[in-house]
């Protein structure tokens, strides 16, 4: 046995040691910070697991439209490589929402499912087939042999999978607390966007709940909402919104846009 050896960290140990019960095999999982240095510290290995099943839900009135818990989930999927198969069972996804977080059209591929037993049988393929960047359902109910399956496929591709658990009547969202197999489990909810010195609506926030991270640790974060590249930002005071780009201050971006539209 190595000095090396002796100084490795208990906790890294008992990861290590869950990970071999849980029969994970000791390669190294592929990485997605955050870029939140509150959050990715609170997450093993610095950020969300690729080639694992994650499951997000809405909190308050978003556990029956997940319009935040959709956003949050395109975000992380629009950092991904390669396509991104998006499976409802709802046709009231709007597009555009996702475009502000980064995810576009072109690299989407919507499916409509009449069930979560379809839902749940797409999802998978969608995982073994290994050349998605991510696969995000809209799922209501998640069994443990489910969502081991769905594990095991995204473990097996390396995919990233993501459960958006969405139901119908707000007393269904207790399911949520019913035992899976995901790596983490996340609710996402709405804050009142922070005030600002002049007319208008600041940039969205959010209340990030890590209910349950593998070998990790829960907490909550008030970030804000993901920009046009998928990103999260921690909360800022309104005193650090007020400096403005130069190109913004000086009126000059504003100009050339004036004078492209007036030679079109």
């Amino acid at each position: 046995m190595t000095a090396e050896t002796h100084k490795k960290p208990g906790l890294e140990t008992l990861r290590a040691a869950i990970s071999r019960l849980e029969g994970h095999s000791d390669r190294r999982r592929r990485m997605l910070p955050f870029g939140v240095r509150e959050i990715d510290i609170r997450l093993p290995g610095g950020g969300l697991a690729l080639g694992a099943l994650h499951e997000v839900a809405g909190g308050g009135n978003d556990a029956l439209h997940s319009a935040a818990a959709g956003q949050f989930c395109a975000g992380i999927a629009a950092r991904t490589r390669g396509k991104v198969l998006w499976i409802v069972t709802r046709q009231d996804v709007f597009a555009p929402s996702l475009k502000q977080v980064g995810l576009s059209a072109r690299r989407t591929i919507f499916v409509e499912a009449s069930s979560d037993v379809d839902v749940l049988a797409c999802f998978e393929e969608g995982l073994r087939h290994g050349g998605l960047g991510a696969v995000v359902a809209e799922v209501a109910r998640l069994s443990m042999t489910a969502s081991r399956r769905l594990q095991l496929a995204a473990e097996t591709s390396g995919s990233l999978g993501i459960a958006i658990r969405r139901w119908r009547r707000q007393t269904d969202a207790a399911d949520f607390g019913q035992p899976t197999a995901s790596v983490t489990r996340w609710r996402v909810s709405v804050l009142p966007s922070v005030s600002l010195p002049v007319p208008g609506v600041g940039r969205p926030r959010w209340l990030l709940e890590l209910i349950r991270a593998r070998a990790g640790e829960c907490a909550d974060f008030e970030v804000e909402a993901c920009d046009a590249k998928g990103r999260l930002a921690p909360c800022t005071p309104v005193a650090d919104r007020l400096a403005l780009p130069a190109a913004l201050a000086d009126g000059s971006d504003q100009e050339a846009t004036w004078a492209r539209r007036a030679r079109a």
